[in-house]
C-alpha cells in the first residue's frame, strides 16, 4: 500500500511507520520535524496541519491507499485534514482514545457505547481531551469521502513512549531500594503495546474497513503487582515494592495517573477502567503480545537513552513520577502507622 502517516516520528506513530515499512509499504510522513526524526525509508513532507497552505501542498503531493492520523486532538483541525485529503486516499484511519467514550471508566464499554457530545468543528477550548477526541472522530466521518477507520486505544505502552508512564516506573525501579507501589497488587489491568495497535490498524486499512474498534489488551492481561514485578525483573534492580493503600496515598495528596502512573484508586468513578470490551477487535484480528515482553523491550530501548534530552524534548515526561523526597516521606509515615 501507499500510506500517509500524519505524525509518524514518535511512539505510536513511529510504531505504525516501522511496521508499515517492515510489511513493504510505501510510506509518506507529514509532520513539522520537531518531535522526533523520521525513520529511514520514508518520504518526509514537512508542514503544519494547522497551516492551510501546508495542507494544500500535502494534498498535491500524491495519492495514498490509506491515511493514518496519529496526532489529531482538535476537531476543526482534523476536519481540515479530512477535507483536504478527501479524494486523495481510500481510507482515513484516525487514532482516537477510549476517553472519547462518555461512560468510561465508570462502566464497561464497547463500540456501541455513547461518545461525548462534541461538534466536528469544535475548537481547542470546547471540551477536555476525551470530548475533543469524540469530535475528531465525527470530523473524519463527516468530512472524509471514503472509509473512516476509527481506533479507540486504551492504555498504550511500549518502546519510544513519549508520555512517560512506563519509563517513569522503569527509571524509579532501576534505582533500587524501597519503591512506593500504590493500591492493590492483585488489581487486574488492561494494557496494550503500541506495536500491536500498529499491526492491527494497518491490517484493517489494507482490508478497506469502514468501522470503529476499541483497541486495548484483554482485561486482566496483567495486574499492578505483576507489571511492576516485570519492571524489577527487566531492570535487574534490587528494588523492594512497598504496597501502600489507596486512601493513605489520597490523604497525602498523591496525584493519580501522574505521580504514580497508571494508578487508579478503587472507586465507583473508575470501576471499569480496566474492563473495556475487546471482543470486536479480537474477532477482527487484534492480537496482543505479553505485557512482560513490552516491559522488557521498553527497558532495552530506554536504558541507553539520554534521559535529560528526552525530558527536555518531551514535556510529558517531567509530569510523571513522584518526587523522591515525597516518596520517602510517605513510606516513612506508612512504616510508622
Amino acid at each position: 500500500m501507499r500510506i500517509l502517516v500524519i505524525g509518524g516520528s514518535v511512539f505510536l506513530g513511529r510504531a505504525i511507520v516501522e511496521e508499515a515499512l517492515r510489511q513493504g509499504h510505501e510510506v509518506t510522513t507529514f509532520n513539522r520535524g520537531r518531535s522526533g526524526e523520521d525513520l529511514p525509508g520514508v518520504t518526509a513532507v514537512r508542514g503544519d496541519r494547522e497551516v492551510p497552505a501546508d495542507l494544500e501542498a500535502l494534498a498535491a503531493a500524491g495519492e495514498w491507499d490509506a491515511v493514518v492520523d496519529v496526532c489529531g486532538f482538535t476537531p476543526r483541525v482534523v476536519a481540515d485534514s479530512a477535507r483536504s485529503l478527501s479524494g486523495r486516499a481510500g481510507t482515513y484511519a484516525f487514532i482516537s482514545s477510549v476517553s472519547a467514550v462518555s461512560e468510561w471508566p465508570a462502566k464497561r464499554v464497547d463500540e456501541s457505547s455513547p461518545l461525548w457530545d462534541c461538534s466536528p468543528d469544535a475548537g481547542p477550548d470546547d471540551g477536555d481531551y476525551g470530548a475533543l477526541k469524540a469530535g475528531c472522530e465525527r470530523a473524519v466521518e463527516r468530512y472524509f469521502d471514503g472509509n473512516a477507520l476509527i481506533m479507540q486505544p486504551g492504555l498504550i505502552l511500549g518502546p519510544w513512549e513519549n508520555v512517560g508512564r512506563l519509563p517513569s516506573w522503569l527509571r524509579s525501579i532501576a534505582r533500587g531500594g524501597r519503591v512506593l507501589a500504590p493500591g492493590h497488587p492483585d488489581l487486574p489491568m488492561q494494557l496494550i503495546d503500541a506495536r500491536d495497535i500498529a499491526t492491527f490498524t494497518l491490517d484493517q486499512a489494507a482490508k478497506g474497513v469502514n468501522d470503529r474498534f476499541l483497541t486495548t489488551g484483554p482485561s486482566g492481561n496483567s495486574t499492578y503487582g505483576r507489571w511492576l514485578a516485570d519492571c524489577v525483573e527487566a531492570t535487574g534492580s534490587n528494588a523492594e515494592l512497598v504496597w501502600v493503600e489507596d486512601r493513605f496515598l489520597l490523604d497525602r495528596g498523591v496525584e493519580t495517573w501522574t505521580e504514580l502512573p497508571l494508578w487508579i484508586p478503587v472507586s465507583p468513578e473508575g470501576a471499569a477502567a480496566w474492563e473495556v470490551s475487546t471482543g470486536k477487535a479480537e474477532a477482527a484480528g487484534l492480537r496482543c503480545r505479553p505485557v512482560t515482553e513490552t516491559v522488557r523491550d521498553t527497558w532495552d530501548w530506554l536504558k541507553d537513552q539520554d534521559h535529560a534530552a528526552l525530558e527536555k524534548r518531551l514535556p510529558s515526561w517531567r509530569r510523571h513520577g513522584i518526587a523522591p523526597d515525597k516518596e520517602a516521606r510517605i513510606l516513612a509515615e506508612w512504616d510508622a502507622r
